[in-house]
């Protein structure tokens, strides 16, 4: 429609022109002694109008012949660019298929054409770390070097990265320390740092950095949870022979981890040879008042050497919601024996293999046996204990009958 209007328009026009020229009766007289020449005003406005036309399409021609060559210049320097990301397009995504030499072999192609961006050199890098070619590789990242005002961190990234598949952990800390001076560094240094500090036995980092990982949700909870257990009982086992810094180890960590069932199974042995029985039994009862959790209340047996009989009274309570867990009864049992309650702790134990056989409850028993002077049974006890232990480890142990069996 506007086509059509322009179309209207300009024949509108035509004809406007056309009645306005068989009109117009004017000439013009142009002098130039001793010539002069007379012409239609019509003639003299046409010949200027093509006059001007001619100039302007002549400039027109002039101009485009003058920045002909710098189009040309700018035309190769667009199909070079062209060329270069094409061929880097295509070594990422052999990198990616995992064919590394041709992935190298593109890179390389894309860093000739003259690739700006310098990530060529990151992915040549990378194929050739990938292909174990050491000289290669560090001769790709000394060109990748050559772009650090656009690709720094990229760079310090893949040095990390290589450096850490590489086993070469301390070159790799040093790379992610650079990058700490950066306020806008991934949040993936830290996956990287955590994998250093691992290797390097830095529990304390390991904790710290496993904490911001769960925060950013780079870790769920189910991974995060045993690798701080982990690096808890790494850090409470150097404080060996410590009491004390255990337990101020102990009492900074956070009420969400203090409260892992798991990580108190493996540190209430720790603390209980540090002679901090005290405290072990002050966060067992915590943990068991809040949860329970028959792992922890058999260890509630190790820390009842001072006060035993209070321990005892305690776990009894716990015994009429709890009648036949077997754990429990072997701690009832323990403490009985630590108060030199001899009838209660055989009793208790009793019921504990009864429950559920268990090495440790079957060798209290034998040693109690042994202590009445009733070899006979202790060796019964010290051979269920050995059977136990041989199935537990897949095996099986041949072991003479006692009398009653052959009986």
């Amino acid at each position: 429609m506007r086509g059509l209007l322009w179309l209207i328009a300009l024949f509108a026009l035509a004809v406007g022109v056309a009645m306005l020229a068989s009109v117009n009766d004017g000439y013009a007289l142009l002098v130039l002694p001793p010539y002069r020449a007379q012409v239609s005003l019509n003639f003299l406005v046409l010949a200027i109008l093509a006059v001007v036309l001619a100039v302007y399409f002549l400039v027109g021609v002039i101009s485009r012949a003058l920045r002909l060559p710098g189009k040309v210049v700018a035309y190769r320097d667009r199909r070079r660019r062209e060329r270069a990301a094409e061929s880097l397009r295509d070594a990422v995504r052999l990198q990616l298929e995992g064919r590394y030499s041709q992935a190298l072999k593109m890179a390389r192609k894309s860093w000739g054409a003259g690739d700006p961006s310098g990530v060529s050199a990151l992915v040549a890098a990378r194929a050739a770390h990938a292909l174990r070619d050491d000289q290669r590789y560090r001769e790709w990242i000394g060109h990748a070097a050559e772009r650090d005002d656009k690709i720094l961190t990229a760079r310090l990234m893949t040095e990390a990265e290589m450096a850490v598949e590489g086993r070469r952990f301390d070159e790799a800390a040093r790379c992610v320390d650079a990058m700490k001076t950066n306020d806008n560094r991934p949040v993936a240094t830290l996956q990287l740092a955590l994998q250093i500090a691992e290797a390097k036995d830095d529990w304390k980092a390991v904790v710290k950095i496993a904490r911001q990982l769960r925060k950013h949700h780079l870790l769920a909870d189910e991974q995060a949870r045993p690798l701080v257990r982990r690096a808890h009982v790494a850090s409470m086992r150097a404080l060996d022979g410590q009491g004390e810094a255990i337990v101020a180890y102990w009492n900074g960590m956070p009420a969400e981890e203090q409260n892992d069932p798991s990580l108190v199974e493996k540190v209430v042995p720790l603390m209980v040879a540090n002679g901090q029985g005290a405290t072990v039994r002050r966060v067992l009862e915590s943990q068991l008042d809040a949860q329970w959790d028959s792992r922890l209340a058999r260890l509630y047996g190790e820390c009842g050497d001072h006060e035993p009989v209070s321990a005892i009274a305690r776990a009894e309570k716990w015994l009429q919601a709890h009648p036949k867990d077997s754990g429990l009864l072997y701690a009832l049992g323990r403490l009985c024996v630590a108060a030199e309650l001899w009838g209660k702790a055989q009793s208790y134990l009793e019921a504990s293999v009864s429950a559920a056989p268990s090495v440790d409850a079957h060798l209290t028993l034998a040693q109690l046996s042994e202590r009445f002077e009733r070899p006979q049974v202790a060796q019964d006890h010290y051979r269920r204990a050995a059977q136990l232990t041989a199935h537990a480890a897949g095996g099986q142990l041949a072991l003479p009958a006692t009398e009653g069996e052959t009986a």
